[in-house]
């Protein structure tokens, strides 16, 4: 007896599920790249746009479920959110300015207070 079973790859089959819903109209953003998200916020019937700016990080994983984590610090207290980058309640990533950094995650910047939390600027 042969046997005609196929054989089937579960990678395959989540990435052609997966593609649909990656955004390919991203910019190409690096840790320490200081972005501004625009975020649907819904309240109630109403929808409207809300603005996080902040210098990025950390990214993980890759694919549909890239996260990034953002960085500000309002009224001397340091705020960090994390954000889906393909998820359809982010409308638009515009990165404001790049900065030289030698790290893949800049934890270190919890740490730091004022004129040391600044990194140097990246001219392209």
């Amino acid at each position: 007896m042969t046997d005609f079973s196929l054989k089937i790859n579960p990678g395959a089959i989540m990435k052609s599920v997966e593609s649909d819903f990656i955004k390919a109209d991203l910019p190409r953003f690096e840790v320490g790249d200081t972005v501004k998200l625009s975020i649907e916020i819904k309240e109630g019937a109403k929808e409207r746009l809300q603005y996080y700016e902040g210098v990025i990080i950390s990214i993980k994983n890759s694919g549909l479920s890239k996260t990034i984590t953002v960085r500000r610090v309002l009224q001397n207290i340091g705020v960090e959110r994390v954000f889906l980058i393909n998820s359809p309640k982010i409308k638009a990533i515009e990165i404001k300015r790049s900065s030289k950094v030698r790290r893949a995650k800049l934890y270190y910047l919890r740490n730091l207070s004022g004129k040391a939390t600044r990194l140097k600027q990246k001219f392209k």
